[in-house]
């Protein structure tokens, strides 16, 4: 994980990239409706990733004045879940929930809005090297407290 991409927030992470494809919404069920785009991120230019997020129920309308090729800045949480055939046959899935998609430019600004930072919205911030994090914030990585789980 680089942090040009990527970062910790409060309760998920932060991914800013191009977006690459959107797919058309899909009513999963009468009360659920999902929409899955991929985005190519910004982390090495010489090998994209390109990873598809979702965005479910009332957020789907996120990305309605969006295009290919613009870039965003997403904030999402990662899930997953355990799934067991009718033979009993074990499968996991993941998938990148998004909570929030805007135009990359867009992002909070570093400075609590006073000056160039860069998420100043200045596009010559777009190469700025990430704010530095102090991970020590976040305790021990080793030790999991189920209650902080946010799924």
């Amino acid at each position: 994980m680089t942090e040009g991409s990527r970062r910790v927030l409060d309760m998920g992470m932060e991914a800013i990239g191009k977006l690459h494809t959107i797919y058309e919404t899909k009513q999963v069920s009468e009360r659920f409706t999902k929409r899955e785009f991929v985005v190519e991120l910004a982390d090495n230019p010489k090998y994209p990733q390109v990873v598809l997020f979702q965005l479910t129920g009332d957020r789907v309308s996120q990305l309605d004045d969006m295009k290919v090729g613009d870039q965003v800045r997403i904030e999402f949480s990662l899930r997953g879940r355990e799934w067991r055939s009718p033979k009993g046959e074990v499968k996991y899935f993941n998938s990148l929930d998004v909570w929030k998609i805007e135009a990359a430019h867009a992002g909070r600004s570093a400075g609590g809005g006073r000056g160039r930072g860069r998420d100043s919205g200045d596009p010559r911030d777009m190469d700025a090297p990430p704010p530095r994090i102090d991970e020590s914030q976040f305790g021990d990585p080793r030790i999991g407290d189920v209650e902080d789980i946010p799924f």
